[in-house]
């Protein structure tokens, strides 16, 4: 899943790209409005949001002119693949309670790097996941400790290093991370 990492880093860079592709997902696409009113999302953070999905390919305005009530945006042949993984991880992440985390630009790819890895350690997390910088991967990674979604051992040793791996709790994530890689 290596060079899978990149593509889900691409995906979380903005956090409501997949709360919007679950979204659209769930229906033969949707009004401007009612995305931004269902998904308590901002205007502004929704339009630079559907301009990059637009831009990627896996969110198109839909054309021409028609009934008030058509809808504005409609997902692609991609998106439409990739909508189903969407939703299915939205779903873990409320059951779990962790959106706030799980929605964070590295936490995702981070926990799609680990469960490649198994255990893994701080350099090599960082080298799967290039650019992130160490502040980025020491804060998401205490944030998803912190949410009980990866665990943290301190192996004896000399030099004494620190392993970081996927809880049991984290289960749950995996399947729609792997087939949001693949897509």
């Amino acid at each position: 899943m290596s060079n899978a990492s990149p593509q889900l880093s691409r995906l979380f860079h903005h956090r409501w790209s997949v709360p919007v592709l679950a979204e659209l997902g769930g229906g033969s696409g949707d009004r401007f409005v009612n995305l931004s009113r269902r998904l308590g999302i901002g205007r502004d953070s929704l339009r630079r949001t559907l301009d990059w999905l637009v831009e990627q390919g896996l969110v198109a305005r839909n054309p021409g002119y028609g009934h008030p009530l058509r809808p504005e945006y409609v997902l692609t042949a991609r998106g439409a693949e990739l909508a189903p993984a969407c939703s299915q991880l939205m779903f873990a992440l409320d059951a779990l309670q962790a959106e706030h985390v799980g929605l964070n630009k590295w936490s995702m790819p981070i926990v799609a790097a680990l469960d490649d890895l198994g255990d893994g350690r701080f350099g090599q997390l960082r080298d799967r996941l290039l650019p992130i910088s160490p502040r980025a991967l020491t804060l998401a990674l205490k944030a998803l400790s912190d949410a009980g979604l990866v665990e943290r051992r301190v192996v004896d040793g000399f030099p004494p290093s620190t392993l970081y791996r996927l809880s049991r709790r984290a289960r749950a994530i995996r399947p729609p991370l792997r087939r949001m890689a693949v897509a």
